[in-house]
């Protein structure tokens, strides 16, 4: 499942994000959601999170 749609991502989940810096190797980073940043309910990169590891990027997929 991609990240696009807010309804989908909850904080404790895990997910693969793109961070600013890869985004154009698109090279993905996995962690577990702390916080959503974004605040639409549609984003057509991916909602922005911060992970638990204090890491920001926006989710490319949805692990769990």
């Amino acid at each position: 499942m991609d990240g696009k749609n807010r309804d989908d991502i909850t904080p404790g989940i895990k997910v693969a994000i793109i961070l600013k810096k890869d985004q154009r190797t698109g090279a993905k980073t996995e962690g577990v959601v702390k916080d959503l940043l974004t605040k639409s309910k549609f984003h057509p990169h991916g909602i922005k999170v911060r992970l638990e590891d204090g890491q920001v990027g926006r989710v490319a997929e949805i692990l769990e």
